[in-house]
């Protein structure tokens, strides 16, 4: 175990229910953490499960991906998270639970401790009072950048809850349309982004864009565009995101150049969504890029 982790990922773990009867483990910063995990980098995952059959199977899903658990709870009140993901004209739409355990994760349960490294959170994991008060502990500990990857899942947000998290930021990840609806009084991709930066003073800002690919505006005034070659073949698309956070994690945590990181982003993504569901079990399908990448 590291002791002095580079990366805190704070947020929800659950799992996913596909139309087909399938269930994949899944939850952005989850998916993010494993991901992390799978390159080396022995994240500390912060969040809260259920005492009940699927939170014994996430615990022991992590325990098989060497995943520490040190910092996830247990809720003897609230159940595991659950997602219903629909597909509807090839895209994941999503009907998720609410009071599950990842909604109560406690503050009091947190280490004391200050926290270098990098500070990843979403927008989904706050929509309760209780966890939006551990992660501003956690915040309060914490000494080095802040990572928000942003998503709005009506009806689980409002802006007097996200806005001060972007102000808190020094990179943002969010989607095009979810852009629009934070910034909606400008026009056009790269007037919108400049807006959007200048506004929370953001470091990095990188705007996901489908199979478009994805922008990022950095605060020397470049913009830097990827886009997926067109023989991708999709399988689907749930945790594309968030694999394509993870290397924006990586590149950051590494100092690699912002053109890098999006290309090599870009390219893990676009490994993922052949497979079905965020995670892929399997190391040698990580071991292909660490490989190459010489992680």
């Amino acid at each position: 175990m590291i002791n002095n982790p580079l990366f805190y990922i704070f947020g929800e773990v659950l799992f996913d229910h596909f139309p087909d009867g399938s269930r994949i483990l899944g939850g952005a910063p989850f998916n993010v953490a494993w991901h992390l995990q799978a390159f080396g980098q022995s994240p500390r995952f912060i969040s809260r499960i259920g005492d009940d059959p699927t939170g014994h199977k996430i615990a022991t899903l992590m325990d098989a991906w060497d995943m520490s658990r040190e910092a996830v709870q247990t809720d003897n009140e609230h159940p595991t998270g659950s997602v219903r993901v629909l597909i509807q004209d090839g895209e994941p739409h999503y009907e998720i639970v609410t009071d599950c355990a990842y909604d109560f994760i406690d503050s009091n349960l947190l280490e004391e401790k200050q926290t270098p490294g990098i500070l990843y959170h979403g927008s989904l994991a706050i929509r309760n009072p209780v966890s939006r008060t551990a992660l501003q502990a956690a915040k309060a500990r914490h000494q080095g950048k802040i990572f928000v990857d942003v998503n709005l899942r009506p009806p689980w947000w409002n802006r007097e809850t996200l806005l001060p998290l972007l102000h808190d930021a020094d990179w943002v990840k969010l989607n095009q349309a979810e852009l629009i609806a934070l910034c909606p009084n400008e026009h056009g991709l790269e007037a919108t982004m400049q807006a959007f930066c200048a506004q929370f003073d953001l470091e990095t800002l990188v705007v996901t864009c489908g199979e478009q690919g994805a922008v990022a505006y950095d605060r020397q005034q470049h913009f830097i565009s990827v886009k997926p070659p067109a023989s991708t073949a999709v399988v689907d698309t749930v945790g594309a995101g968030d694999a394509f956070a993870a290397l924006l994690l990586m590149g950051l945590s590494k100092q690699w150049p912002l053109k890098v990181t999006l290309d090599l982003a870009q390219v893990f993504a676009c490994a993922l969504v052949g497979r079905r569901g965020a995670t892929v079990a399997n190391r040698a399908f990580y071991r292909a890029f660490s490989e190459q990448w010489g992680l």
